[in-house]
């Protein structure tokens, strides 16, 4: 049998030879495709398991019943009545209950003396926000709170917010652009701050809020032009 090997035309070797390199590749592709199948199999239950972790965080949330409640209080006393409302909570041993006190503030761009400047402006003067689970103790808790003068709701019984609520007013606070205040109205005389026209007064034609821009009628040399403007480019004449 060896001799006959040994007499084997180069030729058949050479075929012989490449089936068994085949046979080798075939089979280390095979082991990768199954590794392949299996690091895709973790990787897709790693992901539903993160689903499902954060589904049972909001049902948690739900069944928990915490929810926003709206409380009025004297306008301008929003910080101090959160203040008032967090030392209650911590020395009533309310944690449990009242989770969190928010005064929803917004930045915004005004333009006075024809200088602009950034401040800090409350969403809803004379409001601020908690989260609770409503119970006579937490009730009582909030109510009696000084600066508090009630909860937003039917009569005697609060009404939370609704989710999408929640949601509008987070957007709100977390906007990267600041809204700009705008102090004049249609049909009033403006005076331009900025830009070519600078100096130039006019009357306001159209206020556009979702592009931040106004028209202003212009006269030039006895003719009304309209000329459209930034916010921030014009001021209350």
């Amino acid at each position: 049998m060896e001799e006959d090997r040994l007499e084997q035309p180069e030729e058949d070797l050479s075929q012989e030879q490449a089936a068994l390199e085949q046979d080798v590749v075939e089979e280390i592709a095979a082991d990768d495709l199954a590794d392949a199948e299996e690091s895709a199999a973790e990787e897709l239950s790693a992901v539903e398991t993160t689903a499902d972790v954060e589904l049972l965080a909001e049902d948690h949330e739900e069944d928990d019943g915490r929810l926003w409640y709206v409380v009025h209080c004297y306008s301008g006393y929003e910080n101090k009545v959160r203040h008032n409302l967090e030392q209650r909570i911590e020395t009533m041993g309310m944690k449990d209950l009242i989770f969190d006190v928010v005064v929803p503030t917004e930045e915004e761009i005004e333009v006075k003396d024809g200088k602009r400047r950034t401040v800090e402006r409350r969403v809803f003067p004379g409001y601020i926000l908690v989260n609770m689970i409503m119970s006579e103790e937490s009730w009582y808790v909030v109510r009696n709170t000084p600066g508090v003068t009630s909860f937003v709701g039917m009569g005697n019984d609060p009404v939370p917010l609704r989710p999408e609520e929640v949601s509008s007013i987070i957007k709100r606070m977390e906007s990267d652009a600041p809204r700009i205040k705008v102090t004049f109205r249609q049909g009033e005389r403006v005076r331009i701050v900025d830009g070519p026209f600078n100096v130039f007064r006019g009357t306001v034609d159209e206020i556009d809020m979702e592009r931040a821009k106004v028209r202003v009628m212009v006269n030039f040399f006895g003719r009304e032009t309209p000329v459209e403007l930034d916010f921030l480019q014009v001021e209350k004449a």
